[in-house]
């Protein structure tokens, strides 16, 4: 193999293909294109191995909340390798850096969490969440209550439990799942609606679809209700303000467990530290990871509300359950650096009140667009809907991949955003700057331009 440093863009793109499995990928269609090459990233922008400046509209996978480069973050993880670079939790061991983030992540959070659960990943948070769940009701006396309802299109995570609590019928398909236990029902979504109802009437129907769900299996059956405030991978769906409000009415009257997914929510996203806070939903947990670290070691973890962490202690015995790496020191002091310059940069009420009302102004400008059906936002996480016809809002057939197309054309010039079919999907850095929110709105509009001009021959086809 050549010397990494005469490696070209096609050598790296040619040893990838060799010898890397990509996750979510159709790897024979990727072969044929073959991969971006990612060599370096400093404040909002990625460039690869081409030199091409691309700015980071997803915030790596909806996780690099302070920007890329922080000097700080990166000596907090070599400091702590020198000091102990791993040691487990286990057998009634700790180190100060789990110790010290779980009081932290405590202060952050609302009364009710004291305790916290670390594990590697979201994906384990979730896995975390459906055995503690249960393990809670055992103790409880309440064995059967073992369902855990959670919603259409969801994402919690691709490990089999976390899969399952998603509601994702292509993951589902490929793999046996869910596993027993989960069940889904509607998820918050009006504009894929039928649009008959108006959203605040929308909202409280999507939510009583849960109590409707609560009831025809009996109350005494069901541990809890799973979801996230806004649907990330599911679209950006952010729900009428009458959903979250019902939510937590009938998880109280029922006494089902509330589990708030703060993977992508958590730590500023939609300008509070959570999205139970911006909601103001009261959670018995919330699973994270993400924007904890900003991705720059990996790192989720459980906080788990006083209801249910005192049952665990005072009546639980061993729980049989925990990963090699939950609590990783270096993983723990770089998320401590991370939240200390979100605090002292002031990034969450930034995102409340500076760039997150400037982008979203900029945003609902889109709508003005001929493709654009729809446009949201809240805090730094938006969507648009890609539409046939903007007086019908009628989408294209899903065959045409013209949500693809235009993500492909956005990359192409400079500007990485998501397609979740025809629903196009942001979540910058919370650094972001005026005048780079400006460039990614210029790009936006300009790639919206571009994917008209191929749809138009879609448009024509019988």
């Amino acid at each position: 193999m050549a010397a990494i440093e005469k490696m070209s863009g096609s050598d790296w793109q040619e040893l990838d293909k060799e010898h890397h499995l990509h996750p979510f990928t159709d790897h024979k269609a990727l072969h044929k294109k073959k991969s971006r090459i990612i060599t370096r990233a400093d404040g909002v922008y990625i460039y690869d191995a081409d030199g091409n400046k691309i700015l980071d509209g997803m915030s790596g996978l909806w996780c690099v909340n302070v920007g890329y480069g922080r000097t700080e973050i990166i000596e907090a993880a070599a400091a702590q390798m020198k000091e102990l670079p791993y040691y487990n939790n286990f057998f009634q061991c700790a180190h100060p850096p789990s110790i010290e983030l779980a009081a932290m992540l405590s202060e952050l959070s609302q009364p009710q969490f004291k305790h916290v659960f670390f594990t590697g990943s979201g994906s384990e948070a979730n896995d975390t969440i459906v055995r503690m769940v249960r393990r809670y009701w055992d103790l409880m006396g309440q064995p059967d209550r073992h369902t855990i309802i959670s919603r259409k299109n969801a994402y919690h995570g691709s490990t089999v439990a976390a899969a399952s609590l998603g509601g994702m019928k292509p993951m589902h398909q490929q793999s046996g799942m869910p596993i027993p236990g989960i069940v889904h029902v509607d998820q918050p979504y009006w504009f894929g609606s039928d649009r008959s109802l108006s959203p605040d009437e929308f909202g409280i129907a999507a939510a009583r679809s849960i109590e409707d769900k609560i009831k025809e299996l009996g109350a005494d059956q069901v541990a809890a209700f799973i979801g996230e405030p806004i649907q990330g991978a599911g679209g950006v769906i952010i729900p009428p303000e009458t959903y979250w409000p019902e939510v937590q009415r009938i998880c109280d009257e029922h006494g089902i467990l509330l589990i708030s997914d703060e993977v992508i929510c958590g730590f500023g996203r939609l300008g509070e530290w959570f999205g139970a806070d911006f909601y103001g939903t009261k959670p018995d947990f919330m699973p994270f990871a993400k924007g904890v670290t900003s991705g720059y070691l990996p790192l989720g973890g459980v906080m788990v509300a006083d209801r249910v962490a005192d049952v665990l202690i005072d009546k639980g015995g061993e729980f049989f359950h925990g990963y090699t790496y939950s609590g990783h020191p270096a993983a723990c002091a770089v998320a401590m650096a991370n939240i200390n310059i979100i605090k002292r940069e002031n990034l969450v009420d930034r995102v409340k009140s500076d760039i997150g009302p400037y982008l979203q102004q900029g945003w609902a400008k889109l709508a003005e667009h001929p493709l654009v059906g729809e446009t949201r936002m809240v805090g730094l996480v938006g969507a648009f809907e890609l539409v046939r016809s903007k007086e019908t809002l009628e989408r294209f057939e899903e065959k045409q991949g013209v949500g693809t197309i235009c993500r492909d054309l956005l990359v192409d010039n400079g500007l990485v955003m998501r397609a979740v079919g025809d629903t196009i999907v942001c979540a910058p850095p919370l650094t972001l700057s005026h005048e780079e929110a400006d460039e990614l709105l210029e790009k936006t509009w300009k790639c919206l331009d571009l994917t008209q001009e191929v749809t138009a021959g879609l448009q024509e086809d019988p």
